[in-house]
């Protein structure tokens, strides 16, 4: 396939949606194309320099006429300037609201050339933002004007064509991970196997959103505790946690309970880690118990959503019902009672995190739409 001028446009945050954008940005930069993405920061997952890779910033003037600024259309006008400039070849947009609709109003103002676009759907964009009575008119006709239109789990694909009932076809691509990225903890890591430490490491990874439930995380940690010694790793920020703090000081558990805060480098948490905790009410993929797979960590988590197409039962990690703290606390201390099934488990995730989630297989996957897309007719 031919280098492409390939525009990318995703939220800057710690979110999956941004993450995922940034890591196949990287990707496709390694791999020759010339990337260029637009967002109103620069992603913060995106600590390297590559020379194919651009940032470009969406300025919103601020004008006292308006309550809220009008983002989308900045942005909308920004991906023309780019487009260009640069000579994209296409665009392709993470989370449908608003970057779909600023790339539709970009491809129309652009109407002298070709300038396809495709959606990538991450979950609340579809789950909770698009499907608001406000936002559904405006998101099920950005995604059938989509040239392209990809859900990151089958889950996902359902839950947007039961809700939208869009024509266009939607295609499943997951999210990834690079096997670089992760070091084998049972490949002489003295860190890593539980046995050698005298106490267990837990971790939950999250925006602490209500979603999330974290205060289940301290509830099955506190169970853990009053079994074997153990500490829990709380990593990321949001309007909840405030409320785990609370409860782990009501369980008697703070000193052995860290909070981190949002962290770049989840990976060097994840080397430490025994457990992955992700007792979320749902979940549209699951990147965080993919990234834990990819470091040979076992994941217990809520069987929602796309995580049973992440996490295989009994194999690579155990899924439980939603709100069952006493079946999670069961499970973890099952795993850390007996090390060789910690030690098949945590291979086995890394197999499967590196193999059917790699970046090679899903960036591929990700260019063949591309080339698909800019061969299609332009009607």
């Amino acid at each position: 396939m031919n280098h492409l001028h390939i525009g990318i446009v995703c939220y800057p945050t710690f979110g999956g949606s941004g993450v995922v954008a940034s890591e196949l940005g990287m990707e496709l930069a390694r791999g020759g194309h010339a990337v260029h993405i637009v967002s109103y920061a620069p992603p913060v997952r995106i600590t390297s320099y590559h020379p194919n890779l651009h940032f470009h910033k969406v300025e919103v003037t601020d004008y006292p006429l308006f309550e809220y600024p009008p983002y989308s259309l900045a942005l909308a006008s920004h991906l023309v300037e780019v487009a260009t400039r640069e000579r994209l070849d296409l665009v392709h947009v993470h989370y449908a609201i608003p970057h779909a609709v600023s790339a539709y109003l970009a491809r129309q103002m652009l109407a002298d050339r070709r300038l396809p676009f495709i959606t990538t759907l991450h979950g609340t964009d579809i789950t909770l933002v698009g499907n608001a009575p406000s936002f559904l008119p405006i998101t099920r006709f950005s995604l059938e004007q989509s040239d392209a239109v990809t859900a990151v789990s089958a889950f996902l694909k359902r839950e947007t064509e039961e809700v939208f009932g869009v024509g266009k076809k939607i295609e499943v691509i997951p999210n990834f991970v690079r096997r670089q990225g992760y070091s084998d903890p049972l490949a002489g890591d003295p860190s890593g196997p539980v046995r050698e430490r005298e106490e267990a490491i837990l971790t939950h990874i999250s925006n602490f959103r209500p979603v999330k439930r974290v205060q289940d995380v301290v509830d099955t940690f506190a169970r853990v505790r009053r079994e074997c010694r153990a500490r829990l790793i709380m990593v990321g920020d949001g309007p909840d946690r405030s409320l785990a703090e609370r409860r782990a000081d009501e369980l008697g558990v703070t000193d052995d309970v860290y909070f981190l805060g949002a962290q770049l480098n989840v990976e060097e948490i994840l080397r430490l880690t025994d457990i992955l905790l992700l007792p979320s009410q749902t979940e549209s993929f699951g990147l965080t118990a993919l990234e834990a797979m990819a470091a040979g960590v076992p994941v217990i988590c809520s069987r929602v959503g796309g995580l049973p197409e992440v996490v295989t039962e009994g194999e690579t990690g155990y899924l439980l019902p939603v709100g069952d703290i006493e079946g999670m606390a069961a499970r973890a201390l099952e795993l850390l009672s007996d090390w060789e099934l910690m030690r098949r488990m945590g291979r086995a995730a890394r197999e499967r995190a590196c193999t059917q989630f790699s970046a090679e297989r899903v960036v591929g996957q990700y260019t063949d739409l591309y080339r698909r897309v800019l061969e299609a007719p332009n009607l």
